[in-house]
């Protein structure tokens, strides 16, 4: 079945309108603030990723407004410590298992 170019041409039209009235609402939905950007009250999130090598990688994760530093590899994950709170420039605490609230 061969089609004419005018019926291609109507087709092709109908699919860019429909693609961008699906923009259009996904950017009218994100300025009402029903699909917000981020979620408001998370308690983890990442604040910077540093590569190492092409295997593996520093992490700085932030949680309940504190700050720990990973370290991701292949052979396991390393939690190296949390740092102190503001930026004193001081040793890392060491990490625990229990959180933030044993370390010194």
């Amino acid at each position: 079945m061969i089609l004419s170019p005018v019926r291609l041409f109507s087709a092709f039209a109908a699919l860019l309108l429909v693609l961008g009235l699906l923009w259009l609402a996904a950017r009218l939905a994100r300025w009402g603030g029903v699909a917000a950007r981020g979620v408001a009250g998370r308690r983890l999130r990442l604040v910077e990723t540093l590569p190492l090598d092409p295997r593996r990688r520093l992490l700085l994760v932030a949680c309940d407004g504190r700050e720990m530093l990973l370290l991701a590899g292949p052979a396991g994950d390393l939690a190296l410590g949390w740092l102190p709170s503001g930026g004193s420039g001081s040793v890392l605490a060491p990490a625990s298992i229990a959180g933030p609230e044993t370390a010194p």
